[in-house]
């Protein structure tokens, strides 16, 4: 005697279905990894042809608005560091000690790290791209704006975001791209 058998339902096949496409997803993902200009160039197509739907079908600014801010705060979070030096100097003053990143030669070296690493940029960025161009389809999501206002407040956003961080970046010296560097090859 084993005992009653289990039961199984339809959200059993459901979930089972779920789960192998989502393994099958990260396995897409996983292979896609190394292969970073192709993932961008990509990424600027699927964008292209968003920016195109728009134009042409003269609607839609919302859901690209949207998308300018999100990409935006990705794009943010991608140039910042995943310890913030302001906050930890902040905590610093507090203990009586200031820690800060290195500037003298003997002082301890600490790699940049960023908050956001680039595939799971690049993976945002894709992904919300690409619901932005599926709501594009769907008159629901065309609700009437006056765009140039909001493409002028997405400047002027931009531009002042922009300007913060970068005057956080020379406050604290942290170059957040890896060209221009020097490079050391081993012997």
């Amino acid at each position: 005697m084993d005992g009653p058998e289990p039961e199984t339902t339809p959200f059993d096949a459901i979930s089972t279905q779920g789960n192998r496409l989502l393994r099958q997803y990260q396995t897409y993902l996983d292979k896609c990894t190394p292969y970073v200009a192709y993932r961008w160039a990509s990424t600027g197509a699927i964008l292209v042809l968003f920016f195109l739907r728009i134009v042409i079908a003269q609607g839609w600014y919302i859901v690209a608005y949207c998308l300018g801010i999100y990409l935006l705060n990705l794009f943010l979070a991608f140039l910042q560091p995943k310890f913030d030096p302001s906050l930890s100097q902040d905590e610093g003053i507090e203990d009586g000690e200031g820690s800060s990143l290195p500037t003298k030669q003997d002082d301890e070296f600490r790699p940049f790290i960023r908050r956001l690493p680039e595939f799971k940029f690049w993976h945002a960025a894709t992904r919300a791209i690409t619901i932005s161009f599926v709501c594009s389809w769907f008159e629901v999501f065309n609700l009437p704006v006056f765009w140039p206002v909001l493409v002028m407040y997405w400047l002027i956003l931009f531009s002042l975001t922009m300007r913060r961080q970068i005057q956080h970046m020379i406050k604290y010296r942290y170059v957040p791209f890896s060209f221009g560097k020097a490079k050391y090859s081993g012997k």
